[in-house]
């Protein structure tokens, strides 16, 4: 579930809010979650960034426009238009950075399934690809090109009690907001498992193997 559709049963209001408006708190909700989160987390499929990207172009070419205007009122007027923009590009820049840092850490594991590849929007699966391609080819005109060619795969599981592919901490912990009254929450413990009934305001800190459920199915949020 979509965090609009929990938005519009607990606010009646929310339809009247404008899209402008709406897209901000959705691009500043994607942020905060991307940074808290230990793994990579669906790209937005709804059109946000596309909107919101659109949007910024339109605000460089208005200031452009007014950048020559010398009367005071539409001087004040620049000088607002400019601070939102950069809240703006803020947000986009953060979210994009926290996005390709994880990325870069775990390419391969990002690239190993179908399913973790359609988290990647289309540019970011284009770096990710050439990304690992030129780490392999540094690696081959290094040293992997003097073994033998059964031990130069990156990839390799066969064999090995170890997996050659590091993958994120689905372990570690992350604080959430329950967005529901009635939300039941697991957490695995290391002497015994719990579970409570939670009720909508709450902050927990989880395992993010056990919160990332909860945030899936929109009764929870990462902050």
């Amino acid at each position: 579930m979509d965090i609009d559709d929990i938005l519009r049963e607990v606010d009646p209001t929310f339809e009247s809010i404008p899209q402008e408006t709406r897209d901000l708190q959705a691009l500043t909700r994607a942020w905060v979650a991307e940074r808290s989160a230990p793994e990579l987390l669906e790209w937005p499929a709804d059109g946000l960034f596309e909107r919101v990207t659109d949007r910024i172009k339109k605000q460089i070419e208005k200031v452009e426009e007014m950048t020559g205007d010398m009367d005071p009122k539409t001087n004040f007027a620049l000088i607002v238009i400019q601070t939102e923009l950069e809240r703006y590009k803020y947000l986009v820049r953060s979210y994009l950075r926290a996005r390709i840092a994880k990325i870069d850490k775990h390419t391969l594991h990002y690239l190993s399934t179908d399913s973790l590849r359609a988290r990647l929007s289309d540019l970011e699966l284009a770096y990710a690809t050439r990304h690992q391609a030129l780490l392999h080819n540094h690696y081959l005109s290094s040293f992997l090109a003097s073994f033998p060619p059964a031990l130069q795969n990156l990839n390799d599981a066969a064999g090995h009690a170890v997996p050659m592919v590091d993958s994120p901490d689905v372990d570690s912990g992350v604080f959430v907001r329950l967005l529901r009254n009635g939300a039941t929450v697991i957490s695995r413990g290391v002497d015994a498992d719990g579970e409570l009934e939670g009720r909508a305001g709450a902050v927990l800190i989880l395992r993010w193997s056990d919160a990332k459920p909860l945030v899936e199915v929109g009764d929870a949020e990462l902050v």
